[in-house]
């Protein structure tokens, strides 16, 4: 591989992703465009058929495909059963910030000094570590970010700019904390007297397992007692609630605006979609999806896709159907009497 990452060889590529090469390996590619915009010197990609009309007219140095679309590709091609997944390592090979974040402590970071750390850590500007953090080998702090007391974060993990990780928190490896995340905050615990409301002390903490990824300003909070537990290899978009005590299984992923509320367990490779809501103490299987927008307010014991809630229709209609909504309890009790006529006839 070339020393700057971000101009290749195709015959680099190709061997980086396993991919089959058509065309000349010797032709050096320094991006990554669709179809319709990439240029001479860029490489394309196809994964989706709506977009196979646009593949005759590319003028990309070469595209990433399947098989079944070779015969329509007029440039180089590279081919892949799922070039998806080609896409995906591709677009880690021309990330700009991949690699350039150097080592060492920026001179306006606060660290305590009995923090640890692993070889190559990056701390940026205005960073806050305090007493008994461990940060694992090439671990790189963005600029504002905060780690509580006694937290820990594995080898290769990136927090971006202004994340917070409260106290008592563990991070696996290879985690990417987006800006604005808070980690370990307090869960929703109070107690009613009948007038006034009593915090309960968050006494638990949070652990995130290995490839963990969370978006911009989402919140997973700390367990009341036990951990909030977030497995291995768990994708969770931008804004996103998830309250004290969840517990979601590894390879599971959640879209934008998710919300689940306390002590509510998902399962492994479970996908919920943008705007989901989860009530509390509930249990979700294993390969539970759940299509945008939808309300859970049972557990789903066997996987398969739910959904919840009406689609989007013409106001007119919408307005008829909300006042036919409110009469479905007396349709069906008028119903329940003719059937109950009509037996004892």
């Amino acid at each position: 591989m070339n020393q700057d990452a971000r101009t290749l060889t195709l015959a680099e590529i190709a061997e980086r992703l396993g991919a089959r090469l058509e065309g000349d390996g010797g032709r050096q590619v320094s991006g990554l465009a669709t179809l319709r915009e990439a240029e001479p010197d860029q490489v394309a990609f196809l994964a989706n058929r709506a977009y196979l009309k646009d593949l005759p007219g590319t003028r990309a140095a070469a595209v990433l495909l399947a098989p079944g679309h070779a015969e329509s590709c007029p440039v180089a091609r590279l081919e892949m059963d799922n070039p998806y997944l080609g896409y995906a390592e591709l677009s880690r090979l021309f990330d700009p910030l991949a690699g350039r974040t150097p080592a060492g402590i920026h001179p306006t970071a606060v660290v305590a000094d009995d923090v640890r750390l692993g070889a190559d850590v990056a701390i940026g500007p205005q960073a806050v570590i305090e007493s008994g953090v461990e940060l694992g080998d090439e671990v790189v702090i963005g600029p504002g970010c905060v780690v509580g007391a006694d937290s820990c974060i594995g080898p290769g993990s990136r927090l971006h700019a202004n994340v917070t990780v409260c106290h008592g928190v563990v991070i696996g490896a290879r985690a990417i904390l987006h800006s604005g995340c808070v980690i370990g905050g307090d869960g929703f615990g109070f107690a009613h007297d009948g007038a006034r409301w009593h915090k309960i002390a968050q006494l638990g903490g949070v652990v995130l397992g290995d490839d963990v990824e969370v978006g911009s300003c989402s919140s997973i909070d700390r367990g009341a007692l036990g951990d909030t537990l977030i497995g291995d290899d768990v994708k969770i978009d931008s804004q996103v609630q998830i309250a004290h005590n969840v517990q979601i299984g590894d390879h599971s992923a959640l879209a934008g605006c998710v919300g689940i509320a306390g002590s509510t367990r998902v399962g492994r490779h479970c996908m919920l979609g943008g705007g989901v809501g989860l009530s509390g103490h509930l249990t979700i299987a294993d390969g539970v999806q759940v299509t945008g927008m939808s309300l859970v307010t049972n557990s789903i014991l066997e996987p398969g896709i739910y959904s919840s809630g009406t689609g989007a229709m013409d106001n007119a209609q919408w307005r008829r159907n909300a006042v036919r909504f409110k009469q479905l309890d007396d349709i069906a009790r008028r119903l329940a009497r003719l059937e109950k006529a009509g037996r004892s006839g």
